[in-house]
C-alpha cells in the first residue's frame, strides 16, 4: 500500500513538472511579464539551450524506451540466446555491426541495451552496442557527410574509428569485469524477478505501453537534470577563451572532448556544431569531439549512473576517454 503511494506521488510529481516544462516553453515570455521577472541574456540564453537539448533527445529516447518496452514484451531470453555470438570475442565485432542499424542517440540506446542484457546479452555485447549505435547509425552519417561536405575524411575517420573504438572499450570492460552483473535493479524488478510481475494478466501490447511509459517517466528525470547542467554550463562558457589556451595538438584534442561532454549534444546533430569551430580547431580535435561526444557527455553520464553501478560506470568513463584521447594522437600522426 505504502509503495503504491508513493509511486503514485511520484508519477504525480512528474506530471506536474512536465506540465510545468510545457507552459514555461509555450508561454516563457508571458509568465516572466506576469511575475515582472527579469533575467540576464546569459540565463535566456540557458533556458534556450535548455529546451533545445530536451527536443533534441525527448523524440530519440521514447524511441529508445519504446524499441526496449518491445523487447520485453516480444523477445524472450532463449530466442536471444540463440541469435547471439557463442564466442566472447568474435561476438564484439558483431555488436558493433549491429550498432550500425539501430537509428537511435545515445540517450535513446541506453534503455534499448539495458533491456538486452537483463534478457541475456553478454555485458561486454551490451557496451559495444551503446559505444557503437550513437556514432555508426546512417542518420549519424548523413549528418556528418552533410556537414563536412570539404572534408570527407572527417566522416570517414569517424565512422571507422566508431567501429574500432567501440570493439576495443567492449574487450577492455570484459576484461575488467568479465559476465558479472553490473546492472542496478530496483526493488520492483527484483520483485517482479520472482515473478509477482509476470502474473499481471496484461496483453503483449498492454504491456508494451505499461513498460514504455514507466521507462520514459524514469529516464526523463535523469535527461532533465543532465540537460539543465549542460545549458547552464554551455551558457555561460567563452569558447574563443578555451581556443585561446591551445598550444599543441594534444591540448587541442583534450579541449574538444572537454567541450563534447559538456555540451552533451545529440549525435544527429553534434556534426553541424562541430563545423562551425573549423576556424579555431583542426580537424583531428573536431574528430575528437565527433567521436567522444556520442559515447560519454554529461546528461548520457547521469543515465549510465541511474542504470550501471557506480563503480562500471567510473571505469567505463576513464577507459573511454583514454581510449579515445590516444587514439586522436595516433589519428594526428599518421595523418598530418
Amino acid at each position: 500500500m505504502i509503495n503504491t503511494l508513493t509511486n503514485s506521488i511520484k508519477d504525480l510529481i512528474g506530471i506536474l513538472l512536465f506540465l510545468i516544462f510545457i507552459i514555461l516553453f509555450l508561454f516563457n515570455t508571458q509568465v516572466l511579464q506576469y511575475f515582472q521577472l527579469d533575467f540576464t541574456s546569459e540565463w535566456l540564453n540557458v533556458n534556450a539551450i535548455f529546451i533545445s537539448i530536451l527536443l533534441e533527445a525527448i523524440p530519440f529516447m521514447l524511441l529508445g524506451v519504446f524499441v526496449s518496452a518491445l523487447i520485453q514484451s516480444f523477445v524472450s531470453e532463449e530466442a536471444l540466446q540463440k541469435v547471439l555470438p557463442k564466442h566472447a570475442y568474435l561476438g564484439l565485432v558483431s555488436a558493433a555491426l549491429l550498432g550500425a542499424v539501430f537509428p537511435v542517440c545515445e540517450c535513446a540506446i541506453i534503455p534499448v541495451v539495458r533491456r538486452l542484457i537483463k534478457k541475456g546479452m553478454p555485458l561486454q555485447f551490451g557496451v559495444v552496442l551503446l559505444m557503437a549505435a550513437p556514432i555508426l547509425n546512417p542518420i549519424v552519417a548523413a549528418s556528418t557527410y552533410y556537414a563536412f561536405q570539404h572534408d570527407l575524411t572527417v566522416l570517414y575517420l569517424r565512422m571507422g574509428l566508431g567501429f574500432f573504438l567501440s570493439i576495443i572499450i567492449g574487450f577492455v570492460m570484459f576484461r575488467i569485469f568479465g559476465t558479472t552483473n553490473q546492472l542496478r535493479w530496483t526493488k520492483e524488478e527484483l520483485i517482479g524477478e520472482t515473478g509477482s510481475v509476470s502474473t499481471m494478466k496484461r496483453s503483449k501490447w498492454k504491456q508494451t505501453f505499461y513498460h514504455a511509459s514507466d521507462e520514459f517517466f524514469d529516464m526523463g528525470k535523469y535527461l532533465i537534470i543532465g540537460a539543465f547542467l549542460a545549458s547552464v554550463i554551455n551558457g555561460f562558457l567563452d569558447r574563443n577563451l578555451l581556443a585561446s589556451f591551445i598550444t599543441n595538438e594534444a591540448e587541442a584534442t583534450g579541449i574538444m572532448m572537454g567541450l563534447a561532454f559538456i555540451l552533451s549534444l545529440c549525435s544527429e546533430a553534434d556534426a553541424f556544431v562541430a563545423s562551425s569551430f573549423s576556424n579555431q580547431f583542426s580537424s583531428t580535435s573536431l574528430l575528437a569531439f565527433l567521436v567522444y561526444g556520442p559515447m560519454l557527455d554529461l546528461k548520457n553520464t547521469l543515465l549510465y549512473l541511474a542504470y550501471f553501478k557506480t563503480k562500471f560506470v567510473l571505469v567505463l568513463m576513464f577507459t573511454i576517454t583514454a581510449v579515445t584521447f590516444c587514439s586522436m594522437l595516433l589519428v594526428n600522426m599518421f595523418f598530418h
